[in-house]
């Protein structure tokens, strides 16, 4: 049975200079929704690559000293090695200056003017060259560019326009019956409600003012302009051929499945590339989204606000996979996202390095603790089992719906929910203290079992989101990835099967002011004016009753240790205990600590912690308590763990 075809292509990326990281999360963002599509058996073609001609490119090579081409192809160099840092798995990387697509456009341009759709004429109005776009007095915001809000400056020239209006009704009733056109909906809106039901204006398709461009052939003084140029790469790219001479590819692919963009150019993707299509008597893209921007903390990134982050510069600090982990989960359907350095440390710390690499770093651990390394189904049962299979095999039904709404960061956050069970499920499992009864050795073993097989079908669940993260997880489990089929299935895992005696750690834990301090020298900061008017300041401090003094004996009798948390969970029937599994040293203590409201039982694995070890056990809630955390409390009865400052290791004395 013959696969069903799936066409996807990103916007490409325009060669003024090197892309931060909010460009590259769509090139990640495609790849996450290419592999997942190959996962569900489509025969998929991936689509990315540069748009190459303007004015903007022949400002920047005069400034540069070098030719346009020699500009673009060192631009394009870069671009393309860091889609391919971030392990993207697209199957043609296309240039504007192919020969193939420049030939083809001068074909297009031609085709359209005989068929009377563009016409010669003289264009007056703003012009904005970093958009490279003309508007009228009225278009304009503020008297500025109502796309990237720079000034733009009053130009009159020879140029050839397209016959948009003829079309317009067309493509009103094509998006009215196709509801699915444009995503999200309110971009949907916007195009319709903001240019196409006020009327559309006769486009401008060639300029006279430049030369870095695909001449028209015909009017050699005209270079075609980038719009007409750039959009279509879609169809050009995959054999296209306006004298009706198409590739077998093109007849295979085309129309598009979804062309991913920007919402900035989502105009250009939805109203013009409609019609330039209708032109050619061409099919529409099934679809068109939008997707909205990954911003700094302080605001959308430019380089003259020096608040650019650099994918390549992430990947040094955090990783490939780490970095594919963040832009796809913190990056909403239909909402900005923002990256800092921040937070990415805490995710990667709290998801990456706790969540996933702290459960298969101990699931490794104790197989190879207690059994060699051998996991073997012994089919002892308990009904959490049943509750941890149900849970797992529901999940990547779960996934597929959230992907074929396109809502990916949703989908990645399934994937960790399993994750997250797993974990639960050792905390209620306790492996340890089956351990420690040679008459619960089978449930033991049944219980890793049962985490190993979870593990496998999460990490096979991964690979599009963070394919190289699935590829060790699994050769540490000696396991084969799973097709979509095969994870409706538990316990295809085979029994006796022996994972890796040297369990690798997938994610470090960042020290986030190390991170701060060396991000602070890759990128000093500019020092702002200081204020003339300097500010009282106060001190955020608390002053408490002193207790009576204690001599250095009393203190003595005391012993603290550093303890790190492998599992924790809240204790029933109590709104303020958790209980903690607490390592230190070779020993595993049970803690019972009030902080339920302040810390939940997953964010707690994984912590070092400052512990009390001498402190008579007490029971608290009927459940017995052998030690104290440490924490500090503010007026407002705030709670915050003492943890130290440096990397530490569980059973350190504090001093």
């Amino acid at each position: 049975m013959e696969k069903q075809r799936y066409y996807i292509s990103t916007a490409i990326a325009y060669t003024s200079g090197k892309p931060h990281i909010g460009n590259t999360y769509e090139v990640v963002l495609a790849d996450a929704i290419a592999r997942f599509k190959r996962q569900q058996g489509y025969d998929v073609y991936f689509q990315t690559g540069t748009d190459e001609h303007g004015q903007k490119i022949e400002l920047k090579a005069e400034e540069a000293g070098v030719t346009p081409k020699e500009f673009v192809d060192n631009v394009s160099g870069e671009i393309k090695r860091i889609w391919d840092l971030m392990n993207t798995s697209y199957d043609k990387f296309i240039r504007t200056t192919d020969k193939d697509h420049e030939e083809q456009v001068k074909k297009i341009f031609k085709k359209m003017y005989a068929k009377g759709d563009i016409y010669k004429g003289h264009y007056e109005g703003m012009y904005c060259t970093p958009c490279e776009s003309f508007f009228t007095e009225s278009q304009l915001v503020d008297g500025k560019c109502p796309d990237c809000g720079r000034p733009c400056v009053p130009a009159k020239e020879e140029a050839y326009f397209f016959k948009m209006s003829k079309y317009a009704d067309r493509l009103i009733d094509y998006i009215n019956t196709h509801p699915d056109f444009i995503q999200p909906e309110s971009r949907k809106n916007e195009m319709m409600n903001n240019f196409l039901l006020p009327g559309l204006q006769d486009l401008c398709v060639s300029r006279t003012s430049f030369k870095w461009g695909i001449p028209v052939d015909f009017d050699p003084k005209h270079v075609v302009y980038v719009w007409l140029d750039a959009l279509t790469n879609y169809i050009t790219g995959i054999g296209y051929d306006c004298d009706g001479n198409s590739s077998d590819k093109f007849n295979k692919y085309w129309p598009a499945d979804l062309h991913l963009i920007g919402k900035d150019i989502i105009r250009f993707h939805t109203i013009y590339w409609p019609i330039f299509l209708m032109s050619l008597d061409l099919p529409l893209p099934k679809q068109v989204f939008g997707h909205p921007w990954l911003l700094q903390g302080d605001g959308k990134m430019s380089k003259s606000k020096g608040n650019v982050i650099y994918a390549d510069e992430l990947v040094e600090f955090f990783g490939v996979d780490a970095v594919r982990y963040f832009v796809l989960h913190e990056m909403p359907f239909e909402n900005d996202g923002v990256i800092t350095w921040e937070l990415m440390v805490e995710r990667l710390n709290s998801d990456l390095a706790n969540t996933l690499g702290n459960l298969v770093n101990r699931t490794i651990s104790m197989s190879n603790k207690y059994f060699n390394g051998v996991v073997e189904n012994k089919n002892v049962t308990e009904p959490v089992d049943e509750d941890l299979k149900n849970f797992i095999l529901q999940v990547p039904k779960n996934v597929s719906a959230k992907m074929d709404k396109l809502r990916v960061a949703d989908a990645i956050t399934e994937v960790f929910s399993l994750f997250k069970r797993c974990n639960k499920y050792i905390d209620e499992t306790m492996p340890w203290a089956l351990a420690k009864d040679e008459t619960k050795q089978d449930r033991l073993a049944t219980v890793l079992y049962n985490l190993v097989e979870g593990i496998c079908i999460g990490a096979s669940l991964l690979k599009s989101f963070m394919p190289r993260t699935t590829e060790r997880i699994l050769v540490q489990l000696n396991a084969n990835e799973r097709t979509l089929e095969e994870m409706e299935q538990f316990g295809l895992y085979p029994s006796g099967n022996r994972v890796t005696d040297k369990p690798e750690i997938l994610f470090a834990r960042l020290d986030l002011k190390e991170v701060l301090e060396k991000v602070e020298k890759l990128h000093p900061k500019k020092e702002e004016p200081k204020e003339e008017v300097e500010e009282e300041k106060t001190e955020n401090v608390i002053d408490i009753e002193a207790k009576p003094e204690i001599t250095f004996d009393d203190f003595e009798k005391l012993q603290f240790q550093v303890g790190e948390i492998i599992a924790c969970e809240e204790v029933k029937k109590s709104r303020k205990l958790l209980c903690s599994q607490v390592k230190i040293g070779s020993q595993v203590r049970q803690i019972v600590s009030g902080i339920k409201a302040h810390y939940s039982a997953e964010e707690m694995v994984g912590k070092k912690v400052m512990v009390v070890t001498n402190l008579k056990p007490a029971k608290l809630a009927g459940i017995l308590s052998e030690g104290m955390i440490l924490c500090a409390e503010d007026a407002d009865g705030n709670l915050s763990l003492m943890v130290p400052e440096k990397e530490m290791p569980a059973g350190a004395e504090i001093c």
